[in-house]
């Protein structure tokens, strides 16, 4: 038989819902390709590459017959870290110009509508690779997603993980989700295994039970790679990251597929169907 084929992002964020396949139970049943670029599941969906793909849930509504798999997700309830607009000091409203991270189009959907819709005014968009010195030498603010945006400090001045000492930090950092949940009261969902098969076998909820069982040593192979100390990254994956989706994250959700259709950022808004 045929090795199923399952594609994902390599974001710390996704490693909870893809460490079965990989390290645990699940190890050498599928075919597991990974991407920093989460836009890249969803193309390897779209074009029947693989049987189903961890991708930005506005895809959803951008590729034909396409089918989400229940509850499991890269979301968050009021705050997310990972996903930021960054400026040098400016606040929002003051904004011209923004530099869109092209790796998620889920985050890009959202930066619009936030624009649009809730300050009331469309900067000029300027697509870039998510490099944030570079993104700011050519915008007033920058949208990084994923673990380049956790490498950008809360306040005004950074401390270096190893000693603690500060750095002068002239960025400010607003919350993709803070922002969310302040116009809408809502919880967001960025992420959500989908397929085009009509059924699935591959269990994704006792994946990420069991992802979530050895935080411990995901968090260990990680720590390393970004600007976040041990503690620090366990709080991201069990207070701001959830892998669950919520009332408040459903129904965020379904207003987010309607926002964007209403500023016309998908052609239609397709009815929501679980497989």
């Amino acid at each position: 038989m045929k090795t199923p084929i399952i594609s994902a992002s390599s974001y710390s964020n996704t490693a909870p819902l893809i460490w079965s396949f990989l390290y645990g139970s699940k190890r050498g049943k599928y075919e597991v390709i990974l991407d920093t670029a989460p836009a890249r599941s969803a193309e390897l969906l779209a074009q029947n590459k693989v049987e189903a793909a961890l991708v930005p849930v506005i895809a959803y509504q951008m590729i034909e017959n396409v089918r989400l798999i229940p509850d499991v997700c890269v979301g968050a309830r009021k705050k997310v870290q990972s996903v930021c607009l960054v400026t040098k000091g400016k606040d929002l409203r003051n904004v011209k110009s923004v530099s869109l991270d092209i790796s998620s189009k889920t985050s890009i959907v959202l930066t619009k509508i936030i624009f649009r819709e809730f300050l009331g005014f469309e900067p000029i968009w300027i697509d870039a690779k998510p490099n944030l010195d570079e993104m700011l030498k050519n915008s007033d603010c920058a949208l990084l997603i994923g673990d380049p945006a956790l490498q950008v400090p809360e306040c005004g001045d950074r401390r270096s993980k190893s000693k603690g000492s500060k750095i002068d930090y002239p960025y400010r950092k607003f919350d993709l989700v803070e922002l969310w949940q302040e116009f809408t009261g809502f919880g967001f969902v960025f992420a959500m295994w989908m397929t085009k098969d009509k059924s699935c076998t591959i269990d994704f909820a006792a994946a990420r039970n069991e992802g979530v069982q050895h935080l411990g040593e995901i968090i260990t192979n990680y720590e390393n790679n970004l600007f976040l100390t041990h503690k620090d990254f366990k709080e991201y994956l069990t207070e701001n990251i959830s892998f669950s989706i919520n009332d408040s994250m459903g129904k965020g959700l379904q207003l987010y597929f309607q926002l964007a259709d209403k500023t016309g950022l998908i052609d239609k808004n397709m009815p929501i169907r679980f497989l």
